[in-house]
């Protein structure tokens, strides 16, 4: 049944995530698109288009949307696509909400200690491969074109890429600055 797969699938996804929405990403698309083909790839990055496009954790927007995609793929109902839009959300936080619950206290009174200050060190370029992981996901025929099928698609999806790139980096624009200016170019040359 697909509402058990999907509360399994988002808790595994929840309870192996460390380093926020970028990293889960990938962790998501390997799951929803790759192993249990609930939805196509062009779905997933549609699907991460919107949920950084809208309020909250882009981890949990993510899962949101792909519990509704994946319950609709299956044949139910809307109502039962909200239903399974709130597992997917719900099954993604539980399990980190109660382990941080359990261990907070344990971090506070030892957050100094080698230990504990070396299982963080380990977790951060883990963490770092984990948003590149999602971040190369990203840079695929569905965003940026196919050159064997457009080239001047491909390329204008280039130009725009470095020009959001270079202006949030170098010139420190700001990110809704960049999203209206690149929505803007998008819309004149499409």
């Amino acid at each position: 049944m697909i509402f058990l797969q999907l509360f399994l699938v988002f808790s595994k996804i929840g309870i192996f995530n460390f380093g926020g929405g970028y990293a889960m990403l990938s962790l998501i698309q390997d799951e929803v698109v790759n192993k249990n083909h609930w939805m196509t790839v062009s779905e997933f990055t549609d699907i991460v288009a919107v949920s950084q496009s809208t309020p909250g954790p882009i981890g949990i927007n993510c899962a949101t949307y792909a519990g509704y995609t994946a319950v609709m793929h299956a044949g139910y109902p809307e109502w039962a696509a909200v239903l399974g839009a709130i597992l997917a959300s719900l099954s993604i936080i539980w399990l980190p909400f109660l382990l941080m619950i359990s261990v907070s206290r344990f971090l506070l009174k030892h957050s100094k200690s080698k230990f504990i200050t070396d299982i963080f060190g380990t977790l951060r370029p883990a963490i770092v491969g984990l948003i590149a992981a999602a971040a190369i996901m990203l840079m695929s025929k569905e965003n940026f074109g196919d050159p064997t099928e457009s080239v001047f698609v491909f390329i204008v999806s280039i130009f725009i890429f470095l020009f959001a790139f270079v202006g949030t980096r170098l010139y420190k624009i700001h990110p809704i600055l960049m999203i209206l200016l690149c929505g803007l170019a998008g819309l004149l040359i499409y």
